[in-house]
């Protein structure tokens, strides 16, 4: 018998479905768009090829028709589409709610062609009850959101296809521009320009550490006189020097006089001020606010946290086979709830915080421009579900994410906290009698309200700082401060000495935040944008923050010299807001490509452009400065390689590789020259190799400093001499022959596999130093390992199973190891609960009562024997009740999944009953 086919993007969420809808539906997986413009000159449909417009796929002399074509690894999968749609009674097309869901149904509707009745489904959450209430109201295909989409395409193609080719000849082969992803980079850039532009400003002030029943707070030094003292916010980043005359400027000299003076006598509290004020809680979360709120809070990346928050929406196992969505549809840039999570929400905080912790429901305005109002923010799919009955259930990843979006909706609903903000004036005598002011501020939290469940981050660290609960003590007006004998005495004043920074660079988070600001970019868009322009090497991590390569400062040169308003914040914002109107029937599609191509009255088009900019853009070169002894102009070029330095018009001697991990705000003139008279100078003998007599020499590369055994052959086709990268802590001025000997030595034999008489080797690789074994790699715990570890302990690395990144980012620390003679030495680790020791198969808690850093060999083995002796933990069962366990913590994880499952089963149960009560009402108001 013929039923309806359900058809979604992923597995996953195909999966998820198939439990909620049971046998009456099938349910297949489209694994994303089946379709697509030609990515590469063999995809080109023959018909199409010979035209000049052909490598594009789109027709731009016929009203922009796009070609799309199905590539190969997809045929397979559309060919079970089609027939599948020939069994099925009906087609419902289940893609997710915002523009390119629409469009992969589109896309599907297109080319399987369906005999049968198609519907689109919708729903933001993947529930039982949201996929029954979406199955009775179907829709059509909404043709404005396909258009905006199918706009958004060929916009990027177009501008990736017309404006790469430039760069192509004027810079570097292979490099690409992007609508979004240039803008984006030059934002990186012009914050490193202005690093680089920046000019460090000195002022001095004094502070105070005072003490007052049994409270240690500070004091700052804010006027001298009637001036008020310069801070930071005084000076012109370009300049360093004061850009106003309303401060004074303290120097050394000044500040130690202020400093003697204000120690002579006693001071005097000359004003109290207490101000009540209401902190309220930020609003649910966004796709944007998530991305930042997770790079802040738990460090992950864009991608990561994105990846995670997939897998919360279509659905995980929370135990006996229960598959469902935790979360609403995570890519939003709403922060709209819906009745029903706001009253669910209500009670739930009334239940775990108490009636003082809820007065009404709280709506928030959507401040972006264009936000999908019928989308709701990201919110937990279930408040009852609270992030604890989850630990030992979900992915540790799933559940930290899962964690911030269920505390960040909650608190969205409570209460203000309620605050004392409190300012302290003190007053002493100047060097010359005037009198001069510190200040010192704090602040208690009366109420918490919202913050019971949630405090949102900051980027920058002092304002997180200046959040924080500081409570000053009692003090009154006219109260004395001193060294002694005073209720609030003077502990310590120093002269500090402070100094500008620079601009921060972006991190994702604060890029994510400035390109929403600006209007560039929708949801779905941020992660891609930021895993472009890192994979192709325009902006690479140092820590959290984005730093640009010196392609990226050429490419960016070139563009916005030539092509200035196609990188342009405000006119790429523009061509969003032009795409929101296609959406929503508002603008003729192919009338605003046919403007963005040819040009209008108001903007050149982007082929003119190209045509004339092509011409008169020359090759961009980057100055830094001027050789002081040739007189000659320093520049970085991008070359078949990478980037060097140029003196002059170049040539043997006067230029040098400049290495990656470089920033370019940091290179400084001096730098520059050092690496080209270090490449002038030629390879650095450090010694013989004892072994071939061969001279081993300190080199520097595009990849850094090494060190190389032997002479590089004028024969490029002749075997490559050995070469190792220095390591942490080894650099090209103290590198020793020792050195040099232990790195060429990698990599190092450790033994002879059992299994197949193998080698397992370490070595040091992109990514760290590792363990190998044929195409097996596992990573190694530090840098000494590599030289240090044992062949038990490597073996037993090796027979491991593979840890993914995610949960490697997530080991435990190593506090110490114990030698074991004969055997792999056990390992002291910081664990979630607290430190345990390990032998790589047993683990056993280390006493509270002992210090991990005295434990001896005799207590390890008597702890490991009691815990072997307490009998294996049983590990939950997936798909089934689990078996009575000998372990607490296996236990504990047991209990967390029925408990789940018991919840999601009620609710199930639930939901069906009001279904049939809804069903039996309406039949019998029909009869």
């Amino acid at each position: 018998m013929a039923k309806p086919l359900v058809i979604v993007e992923s597995p996953a969420k195909a999966k998820t479905l198939g439990r909620f809808l049971g046998n009456k539906y099938r349910v297949e997986a489209s694994f994303g768009h089946i379709r697509d413009l030609p990515e590469s000159a063999a995809d080109v449909p023959k018909e199409i090829k010979p035209k000049e417009w052909g490598r594009l796929g789109v027709d731009v002399d016929a009203e922009f028709t796009p070609y799309y074509v199905v590539p190969d690894d997809k045929k397979k999968q559309v060919a079970m589409l089609k027939a599948a749609v020939k069994d099925a009674s009906e087609l419902l097309l289940a893609t997710d709610p915002d523009r390119e869901g629409e469009s992969i149904s589109w896309h599907l509707r297109e080319v399987l062609k369906p005999k049968v009745p198609v519907r689109r489904i919708v729903f933001h959450e993947i529930t039982e009850e949201a996929v029954n209430e979406a199955l009775r109201h179907p829709g059509e295909v909404n043709d404005n959101l396909v258009r905006a989409q199918e706009s958004r395409r060929i916009l990027d193609r177009l501008y990736g296809y017309t404006l790469s080719p430039v760069l192509w000849k004027k810079v570097q082969t292979g490099l690409s521009a992007g609508r979004v992803q240039s803008v984006a980079v030059r934002l990186i850039v012009e914050r490193e320009e202005d690093r680089r532009a920046f000019r460090t400003g000195v002022f001095w002030d004094l502070e105070a550490s005072l003490r007052s029943d049994g409270r240690t707070f500070g004091a700052t030094l804010v006027k001298v006189g009637p001036d008020r003292v310069a801070t930071g916010k005084d000076f012109d980043p370009l300049t360093g020097v004061m850009k106003t005359a309303k401060a004074r400027l303290l120097d050394e000299a000044a500040a130690t006089a202020i400093l003697a003076a204000v120690e002579r006598e006693a001071w005097t509290v000359t004003s109290v001020e207490n101000k009540p004020g209401a902190e309220r809680p930020a609003p649910p979360f966004t796709t944007s606010t998530l991305t930042q709120e997770a790079s802040r809070k738990l460090g992950f990346s864009t991608e990561r946290t994105m990846q995670a928050a997939q897998r919360l929406f279509q659905g995980v196992d929370i135990g006996n086979g229960e598959m469902e969505g935790l979360i609403t549809y995570h890519r939003t840039d709403s922060t709209t709830l819906s009745d029903k999570a706001i009253g669910e929400s209500a009670r739930v905080i009334r239940e775990m915080f108490g009636n003082e912790y809820y007065d009404g429901p709280r709506r928030y305005q959507t401040k972006v421009k264009n936000a999908q109002e019928a989308h709701e923010a990201i919110r937990p799919t279930d408040f009852q579900l609270a992030p604890s009955r989850l630990e030992g259930v979900i992915d540790a990843d799933d559940l930290r994410l899962y964690e911030l979006v269920w505390k960040r909706t909650m608190a969205s609903q409570m209460v203000d906290a309620r605050v004392l903000r409190t300012s302290v004036e003190f007053t002493a005598k100047g060097p010359s009698g005037e009198p001069v002011l510190l200040t010192s501020s704090g602040k208690a939290i009366e109420f918490a309200g919202f913050r019971r469940a949630y405090v949102e981050g900051s980027d920058d660290p002092a304002a997180e700082l200046e959040e924080q609960e500081a409570i000053l003590p009692q003090m009154a007006v006219g109260e004395r401060v001193a060294r002694q004998e005073t209720r609030v005495v003077l502990v310590d004043v120093q002269a500090k000495r402070h100094e500008t920074a620079p601009p921060a660079r972006f991190t994702e988070a604060s890029l994510i935040k400035e390109l929403e600001r600006l209007g560039i970019g929708r949801p779905s868009t941020y992660a891609p944008t930021i895993a472009t322009i890192i994979r192709r090497g325009y902006v690479f991590r140092q820590g959290k923050a984005l730093v640009p390569s010196f392609t990226a400062f050429a490419v960016t040169k070139l563009l916005r010299d030539h092509f200035g308003d196609f990188v342009e914040s405000g006119f790429t914002a523009e061509m969003e807001e032009d795409l929101d109107e296609i959406s929503r029937g508002e603008r003729e599609w192919v009338v605003f490509l046919r403007e963005f191509y040819y040009g209008d009255a108001k903007h050149r088009g982007l082929l003119p452009a190209v045509t004339t900019g092509s011409e008169k853009a020359e090759y961009p070169l980057l100055d830094i400065g001027t050789d002081p002894v040739s007189g000659e102009a320093v520049r970085i070029r991008i070359g078949r390689f990478g980037p060097f330095v140029q003196v002059g018009e170049g040539g043997p001697g006067r230029t040098a590789s400049l290495p990656d991990e470089v920033a370019p705000a940091d290179l400084t003139l001096e730098r520059a020259m050092e690496l080209v008279n270090a490449k002038a100078e030629g390879p650095r003998a450090i010694g013989v190799d004892p072994e071939t007599g061969q001279q081993i020499y300190v080199m520097n590369g595009r990849f850094g400093w090494y060190v190389q055994l032997g002479e590089t052959p004028e024969d490029k086709k002749a075997e490559k001499p050995k070469r190792a990268s220095l390591q942490g802590g080894i650099d090209e001025k103290t590198v020793t022959l020792a050195d040099a000997l232990k790195l060429l030595s990698l990599p190092r034999v450790v033994g002879l596999h059992p299994d197949d008489g193998q080698p397992i080797t370490t070595n040091f690789g992109r990514f760290g130093p590792y363990a190998k074994h044929n195409d097996e790699f596992r990573s190694l715990e530090s840098e000494e390992d590599v030289f240090g570890i044992s062949f038990e302990a490597a073996l037993a690395l090796i027979q491991a199973p593979k840890q993914s990144r995610r949960k490697q980012s997530a080991a435990k620390s190593v506090l110490r190891e114990i030698p074991v003679e004969g055997g792999a030495p056990l390992r002291l680790l910081a664990g979630r609960f607290g430190p345990y020791v390990t032998d790589g198969t047993t683990n056993a808690s280390i006493p509270k009562a002992t210090d991990p850093a005295t434990l001896t060999l005799e207590q390890a083995m008597e702890l490991l024997a009691a815990r072997r002796d307490a009998g294996p933990s049983q590990k939950r069962g997936r798909g089934r009740k689990a078996a009575r366990p000998a372990a607490k913590s296996a236990a504990k994880k047991a209990v967390a999944v029925k408990k789940v499952a018991a919840a999601r089963t009620a609710k199930a149960a639930k939901t069906r009953a009001g279904t049939k009560k809804t069903a039996r009402a309406r039949k019998a108001a029909k009869a």
